[in-house]
C-alpha cells in the first residue's frame, strides 16, 4: 500500500481524480467549530447541569482532555496524510482487511446519522418559532406531512446542493453561518457576565459546586462527550484544503479550543446569572432538561428564549452543512478504493466536487431524518465514532511502524506511543459506558457492522481484489485441505522453501500454495500484465513436480499488482492461509507485511549453503540405503516463555522433529529470580514443564532444556542480551536454529544487535511469527503469573 506524502507528492494512483485545494484555514477552522458545536451547546448543556451542577464545567474540561488524546493522533495523520476519507484513509493504510472498510461504512452512517439529526434539530427550532409568531399551526400538510419533518428534508436538500455547487461555497456558507452562531453564543455569554457583575450574590450559586458528587459528573461527561469529537469533520478537507501540513492541525486545535472554552462560558453564565425564586440555579435548568439554557436565557437577555432559538436554527444548520460535506467525503473515498460503488469517485467536471456521493448521502440523510426515530439511532452515532476513534489510535501507530520517517509530518504525537495507547482504552472505556447506559445503542452498531460485513465479504472485497489485485491464474487441485500454507515465489530461489513446506503440510495435514506476483509500474495498467501469464506458469512446474512426489495437495496462483505486498496480502485473505513461509530479508524489510498480515509467518533465514537440514521422500531413502541410518542434527531452539510468539515456535519445532532429522535443545530465556529457601524445589522447574498445553508440545519431542538467565540489567541492554543469547546457541553447536520474532523486548527484525546475531550464526535460522493482538499473549502470561504468586501467598 502506498501513500502520498503531501499536497505536492505524486498521487499514489495516477489514473485517479483528485479534488482541488480551495480551502483556507479560516474555512476549515469554521468547519470544524460548527461540527464541534452542534446543537449541543443549547440542547445538552441544560440536561448535563442537571446532573452534575456547577462542575459541568469540570466535566467538559476532562471530557477536552480525552478528547485531546486522539485530536493528537488526528491531527499528526492530517497533516501527513492529506487526502478524503480521514480516519477510513488511515485505517486502510495502518490495520488489516476488513477494518479499512468496516471503519467506513461506521463513519459514513455516522456522519449521515449526525447530519439528519440536525437536519432534525433545525427543522423543530424553526417549527417552534413559526408556531410563537403564528405563522404555522400545529397541523400537518394535506393532514399527513409534519411540518418539522419537512423543514428538515428541505434543509438537506439545499445544503445539498451548495455542496455540489463547489467547496468554496461549502466554506463560504460555513463561515457566515459560523459567524452568525458565535455572535448568538457570545451575546448570551456577554449578558450573562453583565448580569453576574451587577449581582455580587452570584457567586452563591456555586456554593454547591458538585451536587451529585463524582457520579454527576460522570453521568454529565457522558452525555456530552460526543460534541467534542467533530475534529473528525476537519480532516475531511485534507484533500481540499491549501497548505494541509500545517493548516489541519492548527484548526484542530484552535477550534478544539475555543469550542471548550464556549461550552465552559455558556454552563458558567447559564447558572451564575440566573436566581429563580425557591429552586437553585442548577436545578432550575436541569428541570427544564432540552429547554433549559431557553429558559436561563429569558432571566437575563432580553428576548433571551427568542435569541437561544435563532442561535438553535443557526448551530444546526452550520452543523448540518459541516456533515453533509464530511459524511460525501467519506463515501467518495470508499468509492475511490473500491469500497463502495466506484461511481461514488466521480467529480463533477465543472464544480469539481463529488457530485454523485454528496446526492447519495444527501438523499440517504433526507430519508432517515423524514422516516427513522432518530432519537433511538443518534445513540448509536456515539458508539460509532469511539470504535472509529479506536481503530485510528491503532492505526496511527502502525503508520508510524510501517513509514517511519518516510512521510512529511505537519505535527507528531509527543510521547510516543503512549498517546494513542490511553487514546485506545478512553475511547473504549467510554464506549463500554455507553454499553451499560445505552445498550440500544450498541444493539444498533452491531447490527450496521454485521450488515457491512455481510456487504463486504459478498460485494466489496471482490471488486477491491479485482481493481488492487487480479488473479491471472489460478491453477491446482480442485479439492482443499482446512490448513493451508503460502509461499511467495522467488525467481533467484524458487525451491529453497519448498521443503520446509512440505515438512509443515505434512505434519498438518495441509496444502501448499505458491504465489507469484507480477509487479507492474503504477502509470501501467495491470492489464497489461497477463501477457507474462504463460511464462510464469512454466517456472511453477519444477516445484510442482516436487510437491506432487511427496503427495501434497498444491496450488498455484498469480496475480498481478502495482504493489507487491497488497496480492501478497488479498491472498492471504481469499484463500484463508494459515501460514505464511517466505524470506527473511524480504520479510524484513516489508513492514506493510510484519504490520497488517493476518496469519502465522515463519521467516526463513539461509546460510547460502543451505542443507535445508532434512530431506524429501526421495532422498531419504537414498541416504538410509547407502549408510543405513542418518546421523541426527543439532536443532537449537531459543524459547521466550512471555513473549508473543512462543507458541508457534514450539509448533515450528515439533513439526520440524517429526522429521526425524534432529536432536532438540530448548534454551529458555528467562529473567533471573534469586531463590528462596521457603519456596518448594518444584518453583525452579523448567519453565515449560508448568503449561499443560505446552507440555504436550514436549511430550512428542525428545529434548534438553537448558536457560539463559537475563538479569534485569542485561535484560534491558539489546547488545547485552544478543551476546549473551550467542554464547549459549554457538555452545550447542547447531545446524538449524528456531526462534521467534522477539525475545524480551528485542525484535530479530529490526533490532541491530540481534540482526548481528543472526549474521554471526552460521546455519539456517527459521523467525517464527504468531499473529496476535499486539500485547495480548504478553498480558496472558502476566495474569497467570499473577494468579501464580496469589495463590503462592
Amino acid at each position: 500500500m502506498s501513500i502520498r506524502h503531501n499536497e505536492d507528492t505524486t498521487p499514489s494512483h495516477p489514473h485517479q481524480q483528485h479534488l482541488v485545494r480551495s480551502l483556507r484555514f479560516l474555512d476549515v477552522m469554521m468547519i470544524g467549530i460548527a461540527g464541534l458545536i452542534g446543537g449541543g451547546i443549547f440542547v445538552l448543556t441544560g440536561p448535563a447541569i442537571g446532573l452534575a451542577g456547577g462542575s459541568v464545567i469540570i466535566a467538559f474540561i476532562i471530557n477536552a482532555i480525552i478528547t485531546l488524546f486522539t485530536a493528537m493522533g488526528y491531527a499528526e495523520l492530517g497533516s501527513a496524510i492529506p487526502e478524503a476519507g480521514g480516519g477510513y484513509l488511515w485505517v486502510r493504510e495502518g490495520l488489516p482487511r476488513p477494518n479499512a472498510f468496516i471503519s467506513g461504512w461506521m463513519a459514513w452512517f455516522a456522519h449521515m446519522v449526525a447530519g439528519s439529526l440536525y437536519a432534525v434539530g433545525f427543522g423543530s427550532f424553526l417549527f417552534s418559532l413559526l408556531k410563537m409568531v403564528n405563522i404555522l399551526g400545529d397541523h400537518p400538510l394535506f393532514g399527513i406531512v409534519p411540518f418539522d419533518k419537512l423543514i428538515a428534508v428541505a434543509s438537506i436538500i439545499a445544503f445539498t446542493y451548495v455542496n455540489v455547487k463547489g467547496v468554496s461555497e461549502v466554506g463560504k456558507a460555513g463561515i457566515i453561518v459560523t459567524i452568525f452562531q458565535l455572535g448568538t453564543i457570545a451575546a448570551l455569554i456577554g449578558a450573562g457576565f453583565w448580569t453576574i457583575h451587577t449581582h455580587p450574590t452570584w457567586s452563591g450559586n456555586f456554593a454547591d459546586l458538585v451536587p451529585n458528587g463524582i457520579g454527576g459528573i460522570v453521568a454529565a461527561m457522558g452525555l456530552t462527550f460526543i460534541t467534542f469529537e467533530g475534529y473528525e469533520i476537519i480532516v475531511q478537507t485534507g484533500e481540499e484544503v491549501k497548505n494541509p501540513k500545517k493548516n489541519i492541525p492548527r484548526a484542530i486545535f484552535i477550534s478544539l479550543a475555543i469550542v471548550v472554552v464556549l461550552y465552559c462560558l455558556v454552563a458558567f453564565v447559564s447558572i451564575g446569572a440566573i436566581f429563580p425564586k425557591d429552586i437553585s440555579a442548577w436545578k432550575f435548568i436541569g428541570q427544564n432538561g432540552d429547554l433549559g439554557i431557553i429558559k436561563a436565557a429569558g432571566f437575563f437577555l432580553p428576548y433571551g428564549a427568542f435569541i437561544v432559538i435563532i442561535g438553535g436554527i443557526v448551530s444546526s444548520l452550520a452543523a448540518l452543512n459541516a456533515t453533509t460535506f464530511s459524511s460525501s467525503r467519506v463515501s467518495f473515498a470508499m468509492g475511490r478504493h473500491y469500497n463502495l460503488p466506484h461511481q461514488l469517485s466521480s467529480i463533477h467536471p465543472k464544480f469539481k466536487t463529488p457530485h454523485v456521493a454528496i446526492v447519495i448521502s444527501g438523499i440517504i440523510m433526507a430519508i432517515v431524518a423524514y422516516t427513522l426515530p432518530l432519537n433511538q439511532i443518534a445513540v448509536a452515532a456515539g458508539v460509532i465514532f469511539l470504535l472509529l476513534f479506536t481503530q485510528v489510535n491503532i492505526a496511527v501507530i502502525n503508520i508510524r511502524r510501517i513509514y517511519g520517517d518516510k512521510l512529511d509530518y505537519g505535527f507528531k504525537i509527543p510521547f510516543f506511543p503512549v498517546i494513542p495507547v490511553i487514546g485506545i482504552f478512553l475511547k473504549l472505556g467510554l464506549a463500554l459506558y455507553l454499553l451499560v447506559t445505552q445498550p440500544l445503542s450498541w444493539g444498533i452498531s452491531v447490527l450496521w457492522i454485521l450488515v457491512g460485513f455481510a456487504l463486504y465479504r459478498m460485494y466489496t472485497f471482490k471488486k477491491e481484489v479485482e481493481h488492487y489485485a487480479p488473479m491471472v491464474t489460478s491453477e491446482g487441485d480442485l479439492t482443499r485441505k482446512h490448513y493451508r500454507i503460502l509461499i511467495p515465489y522467488t525467481p533467484e530461489n524458487p525451491d529453497r522453501l519448498i521443503k520446509y513446506a512440505i515438512r509443515v503440510a505434512k505434519e498438518n495435514d495441509g496444502e501448499v500454495n505458491v504465489l507469484r506476483v507480477l509487479t507492474v509500474p503504477t502509470q501501467t495498467p495491470l492489464s497489461a500484465g497477463t501477457a507474462f501469464a504463460d511464462a510464469a506458469r512454466k517456472s511453477f512446474e519444477p516445484l510442482e513436480n516436487m510437491l506432487e512426489q511427496e503427495n501434497i495437495l498444491n496450488h498455484y496462483l498469480f496475480r498481478i499488482s502495482h504493489e507487491p505486498s497488497e496480492a501478497v496480502l488479498t491472498t492471504i485473505e481469499e484463500q484463508k492461509i494459515d501460514l505464511v513461509i517466505t524470506d527473511f530479508e524480504i520479510y524484513r524489510n516489508n513492514r506493510v507485511l510484519q504490520t497488517l498480515a493476518t496469519c502465522n509467518v515463519l521467516a526463513v533465514r539461509t546460510t547460502g549453503g543451505d542443507i535445508t537440514s532434512f530431506e524429501t521422500s526421495n532422498e531419504s531413502r537414498i541416504d538410509l540405503s547407502q549408510n543405513g541410518s542418518r546421523p541426527k542434527k543439532k536443532m537449537v531452539v531459543l524459547y521466550d516463555s512471555a513473549g508473543d510468539h512462543s507458541e508457534l515456535v514450539l509448533k515450528t519445532t515439533s513439526w520440524l522433529e517429526h522429521s526425524g532429522r534432529f536432536n532438540v535443545s530448548v534454551l529458555t530465556v528467562s529473567k533471573r529470580r534469586e531463590f528462596n529457601p521457603a519456596e518448594s524445589a518444584k518453583e525452579f522447574d523448567h519453565p515449560l514443564a508448568n503449561d499443560n498445553k505446552r507440555k504436550e508440545y514436549l511430550e512428542q519431542v525428545g529434548v534438553e532444556f537448558g536457560e539463559i538467565y537475563l538479569s534485569e540489567e542485561t535484560g534491558q541492554s539489546s547488545e547485552k542480551s544478543a551476546n549473551l543469547i550467542m554464547s549459549a546457541v554457538n555452545a550447542s553447536e547447531p545446524d538449524l536454529v528456531v526462534t521467534g520474532a522477539s525475545i524480551g523486548k528485542f525484535s530479530f527484525f529490526n533490532n541491530s544487535h540481534f540482526l548481528t546475531l543472526l549474521d554471526q550464526l552460521n546455519c539456517p535460522i527459521i523467525i517464527a511469527r504468531q499473529f496476535t493482538f499486539p500485547g495480548v499473549h504478553r498480558a496472558k502470561a502476566w495474569f497467570l503469573g499473577l494468579i501464580k504468586e496469589i495463590s503462592r501467598h
